[in-house]
């Protein structure tokens, strides 16, 4: 299984939701020159073949700097298009028959929003386990409840794998929750919502670094 990038990271969510009418491409090209070495993209409510021309267009744009690609959701189109990794929530497959679709070597992340998720996911067959919202998101129209700093200690407590807080992060949170134990945090519209995302993802990582 790939190894994920050097703790602390910055794990940008390319959610075409929030764009600003820029190209997947573009914003994946953008975020690994300014050094993301893992990114996911989201793709939600879109038609089955553009999620999957946007699939290979963002990848394309990530191996082109060295960078890896996650697929939110949909472990068909990661296997179909030969993603670097897969991310499954609660609602998704199961991590177990995500394995089976997209075999062994493909990384393979899965999000909880309490420890007893949490706990779960660690006896599964994933490469990492996020977990969140940690604080109030505006990236999900239901967004799961708060869990809070305090549960990421508790998360960290729990689990020897890696772990991935998400929820709300900015440049003026995210140091306290690597503080807490979390080894990269996914950020989303601190990032895409940023006129200069290179300025806002270098910002970033030198935040968790403190």
């Amino acid at each position: 299984m790939p190894p994920l990038p050097p703790a602390p990271f910055v794990y940008p969510i390319v959610d075409t939701a929030r764009l600003h009418g820029r190209d997947v491409g573009a914003v994946v090209d953008t975020l690994a020159r300014a050094g993301a070495l893992l990114l996911q993209l989201r793709a939600k409510g879109l038609p089955d073949r553009q999620v999957m021309a946007l699939a290979r267009e963002g990848l394309a744009a990530a191996h082109a700097s060295g960078a890896r690609l996650v697929v939110n959701d949909r472990a068909d189109i990661a296997r179909l298009v030969g993603a670097d990794g897969l991310h499954v929530g609660q609602d998704d497959l199961p991590a177990e028959g995500a394995r089976a679709v997209v075999g062994p070597e493909m990384l393979l992340g899965v999000s909880t929003h309490g420890l007893a998720q949490l706990d779960a996911a660690s006896g599964e067959p994933v490469d990492y386990v996020a977990i969140g919202p940690v604080f109030p998101t505006r990236t999900k129209e239901n967004p799961d409840p708060v869990v809070g700093l305090e549960m990421v200690r508790q998360a960290r407590a729990l689990t020897s794998r890696p772990l991935v807080a998400i929820g709300g992060m900015t440049r003026e949170n995210a140091r306290a929750v690597v503080e807490a134990g979390a080894d990269g945090v996914a950020v989303v519209s601190d990032l895409l919502d940023a006129a200069d995302l290179a300025r806002a993802f270098t910002q970033l990582a030198a935040a968790i670094r403190g």
